[in-house]
């Protein structure tokens, strides 16, 4: 932060402004003071009594034109640290820290780590040489960054069940509910090892390499646990040892599983049930038998949900399941729903297939990648597959959840599917606002070391934005980074004394502050008189 002085036609403008780099690195400057006319000034009693009051308030009366440079350091990353601490993340790491026997401060190096994470993602090199940039945070050697994560990959388990433990009656964190979904995050990288190996990517990226994550989350939208799987797994093949988890790790017996169609299989299904658990899933409505097709076309039984345009029914359904010779029924109920809304998007979705098919025929390509190729009916000669148009414009505005549990009403039902979103956005906010990727590590204990920082800096996100809704403040992830990265101090030395002038904030960060009882520094200190 430094004054400067600006020309406009015949006048000169007195200007504080705040240097800083962009997102792309590039130097960039913002006013944080505008005093006017620098002539003006000279001749205001008032802008002269400021000064003089300033002056009082500092010992030792300095000279203000012996004022250093100021650095920017930031102190509103305590917020974060008072949350690590209520959550005991450092007293689970002083454990491990026991146990390793290791020479340095483990937990300062993740919550440093995580603090990044959180609030200026970087690579680790990038941490290590940013480290002026928080007061009072201990300083931390770059080699001791590289092994907490090998640290971390090594007792990944053990905390994240103690975390668990420990945080449910923390928060009396309802689990009765939990949700799982996978996503991928990939590597410019073409080169595959035990972990990193080539599949369907849900970025799109299918010429690098990738690992596959599975997230589990309870109804708060908090995080229980995560597993990492090679890049090659398919969706459905990691949900059994989600449920590994949860039984044995976490030991939970009774709970219904939130999932989306990845994880609706047979055999999926089954594994739910002889695990003890219930599911609440997406149907593949268009693959059900022909007669219970039919019934979801019956206009009989249909419920229309109140100040909603939405329509629903509950079909009772044999899930009829065959492997390696033997039968088992799952006995389900098919909640079908029908949105006009819902019919309009599907109508939009298909015609825009329709036309890509057309062109398909026209360049005379059956491009494998391009969706259009569903309505093409291959034969000697290609045409338009007009059956499966009709029969899929029959299913228009149509969905299907299928539960296992008994005791939940329709409305229930469809309720917990629709908060499935909840992990959809944490996927969201892990990808952009955490970025995960790009990830800087390439042997397989430094990657899962860094998918548990992340992991943490997750958890401790998520906590303090439920501890913002239960305050009635509901605002994004974004928007607290950018409040919190804005409370900063001015650090500059006068006469041999080290001064803070706190900066201004916005209304976010007072009510942040208010939320967890954090006092506000004050707007002038000397360095000596405060506890980092």
């Amino acid at each position: 932060m430094y004054v400067k002085i600006t020309k406009s036609k015949d006048h000169q403008y007195v200007q504080v402004v705040e240097s800083y780099r962009d997102e792309k690195g590039v130097p960039r400057h913002k006013v944080l003071f505008n005093f006017g006319r620098l002539d003006a000034l000279k001749k205001d009693p008032s802008f002269l009594n400021v000064i003089e009051k300033l002056r009082s308030i500092i010992t030792d009366n300095p000279d203000f034109e012996d004022i250093t440079p100021a650095e920017i350091v930031n102190w509103g990353y305590k917020i974060y640290e008072k949350i690590w601490k209520k959550l005991k993340i450092d007293e689970m790491l002083d454990e491990v820290k026991l146990r390793t026997r290791a020479r340095f401060d483990l937990t300062n190096s993740c919550l440093r780590m995580v603090i990044e994470h959180l609030l200026n993602p970087k690579s680790k090199l990038g941490i290590y040489n940013n480290q002026m940039k928080y007061f009072g945070l201990p300083e931390v050697e770059l080699q001791h960054l590289y092994r907490s994560l090998d640290i971390l990959s090594d007792h990944k388990d053990d905390l994240e069940k103690e975390l668990f433990l420990r945080n449910m009656n923390l928060f009396n964190m309802k689990v009765d509910v939990v949700f799982y979904d996978v996503t991928t995050f990939y590597f410019e990288s073409v080169k595959a090892d035990s972990l990193k190996d080539f599949g369907f990517s849900k970025d799109n990226k299918f010429n690098e390499v990738q690992v596959v994550l599975g997230l589990l989350i309870n109804l708060d939208g908090m995080p229980i646990g995560y597993e990492l799987f090679p890049g090659n797994t398919f969706d459905g093949k990691t949900l059994e040892n989600a449920l590994e988890k949860l039984k044995k790790r976490f030991m939970l017996n009774k709970v219904i599983i939130v999932a989306d169609r990845g994880i609706n299989s047979k055999v999926n299904l089954k594994t739910i049930k002889s695990m003890g658990f219930e599911y609440i899933v997406a149907s593949r409505i268009k693959s059900l038998p022909k007669d219970i097709q039919e019934k979801i076309f019956i206009e009989e039984g249909y419920n229309t949900v109140e100040k909603e345009e939405i329509r629903y029914k509950v079909i009772d359904y044999e899930n009829l399941i065959s492997e390696k010779g033997n039968k088992e029924v799952l006995k389900e109920k098919l909640i079908i729903t029908y949105s006009p809304k819902r019919a309009e998007k599907d109508r939009y979705d298909r015609e825009r297939l329709i036309e890509k098919a057309k062109r398909l025929l026209e360049k005379g390509s059956l491009n494998l990648k391009q969706g259009g190729r569903k309505y093409l009916k291959i034969s000697s000669a290609c045409t338009l597959d007009e059956e499966s148009i009709l029969r899929d414009e029959r299913f228009d505005g149509y969905y299907g959840i299928q539960t296992s549990e008994e005791n939940l009403s329709a409305h229930d039902v469809i309720s917990a599917y629709h908060n499935l979103w909840r992990i959809e956005e944490s996927f969201r906010i892990m990808k952009s606002h955490l970025e995960v990727r790009p990830i800087f590590h390439w042997t397989e204990k430094r990657i899962k070391g860094h998918f548990f920082i992340c992991f943490l800096a997750f958890l401790v996100q998520r906590t303090l934005e439920l501890n913002l809704k239960k305050s009635e403040i509901d605002i994004t992830s974004s928007k607290i980074r950018e409040s919190i990265n804005n409370m900063n101090f001015a650090k500059f030395d006068s006469s041999g004394q080290t001064y803070l002038l706190k900066t201004r904030y916005d209304d976010l960060g007072t009510k942040i502050l208010r939320t967890f009882k954090i006092p506000s520094p004050k707007t002038l200190s000397i360095l000596k008189d405060i506890n980092p």
